[in-house]
Parts: C-alpha cells; structure tokens; sequence
C-alpha cells in the first residue's frame, strides 16, 4: 500500500473528525464539539507551530493522523519537537503508515532544526510501542501529570 501525508484541507475535516475521534476513543478521553472546533482552528492557523499531517491510502482516504509542534528546550537553548497524536484506524495497522507517517516527522524536525522529536504513550500499547522502538530510542524518562483540579 502507498500511503502519502497531507496537510488537512477543509473537505478533510470529516476525515480528521472520524480519526480523533477513534483516537480520544483508545485514551479514553471525551472528545466534545468544542475540542474539536478548537484543535481544528489550531490545526487551521498558519502563525501556530502547531502540525497536522494526514495519512492518505492510494484512493485517497484518510488512515491515519499526526499532531506535533514545536517546544522549547530550556536546557539546550532551543526548541525540539513534540508528539503530540499518532492514530491509524485499525483497518489499516500494519499498512506501514506509522513508518511513512515517523519518517516524515523525522524528516520536518530536520527542516525545523529540532534536533529531535519526543512522545509518549501508554505502556500497554504494545503493538505502537514495537513500531516505534524500530523508530526512536526508549528514554529513561518517567511522566507525571500535576492536575490543578
């Protein structure tokens, strides 16, 4: 299977809409009209380094979706870049649109200047995790979450 990325257009949010979904769906997260409206605005802003690529197949439907954006490195003086969403619907894993979606995120930090791209994810999920260990280097860096509420 040949799998291109694009930039969301807007006859693509449906498309963008029915991935997030699935997405928030495996975190467990409520997606709202509201957070949808406001990533896709994100999404839409060409000022905010915020990224959107969309996973194509050869007909051109949407298999998959990627968020990154820049953050900054205080300790290094300059910005890398982060992960922030990697989804492929299931009908599709195992379609090589991971590798073609982290070769191309590997090669925009590159343009960028990021001298590299961070990410997290669950530790259950084992069959993202295999991908992306022939990918990326496991850290030693543990995550924690402060809640204000």
């Amino acid at each position: 299977m040949t799998v291109t990325l694009a930039s969301p257009q807007s006859a693509d949010r449906a498309e963008w809409i029915r991935l997030y979904r699935g997405y928030a769906d495996y975190y467990g997260v409520p997606m709202t009209e509201q957070t949808l409206d406001t990533v896709w605005g994100w999404i839409q802003q060409p000022d905010m380094a915020f990224y959107c690529r969309l996973a194509k197949n050869e007909d051109g439907q949407a298999i998959g979706l990627m968020h990154y954006r820049a953050m900054p490195s205080p300790l290094r003086g300059t910005h890398i870049g982060f992960l922030d969403d990697l989804y492929v619907d299931p009908a599709h894993r195992g379609s090589g649109a991971v590798d073609t979606m982290l070769e191309s995120l590997r090669d925009e930090a590159r343009s960028n200047g990021w001298p590299f791209v961070r990410w997290i994810t669950r530790e259950q999920n084992y069959r993202g995790r295999a991908v992306y260990d022939r990918h990326a280097t496991h850290s030693d860096w543990q995550t924690y979450q402060l809640d204000t509420q």
